[in-house]
């Protein structure tokens, strides 16, 4: 088994050579478009929640 670790890790840095890596411009503009996204997201979910839980209240009274 521990014959086959240097193997292994030899294999390993040959895919890392192949992988493209982002650039750092990507990754900040992919990053954006992630962090701006979950906003939007989470204040369509916020409006929502609102929105039914004053019809609810409305209802139960």
């Amino acid at each position: 088994m521990f014959k086959k670790i240097p193997n292994f890790l030899g294999e390993v840095k040959t895919e890392l050579k192949k992988v493209s890596w982002s650039t750092k411009e990507d990754l900040i503009s992919s990053t954006m478009v992630v962090l701006v996204s979950v906003l939007f997201l989470a204040l369509f979910i916020g409006l929502c929640d609102y929105l039914l839980s004053t019809i609810m209240g409305i209802i139960i009274k």
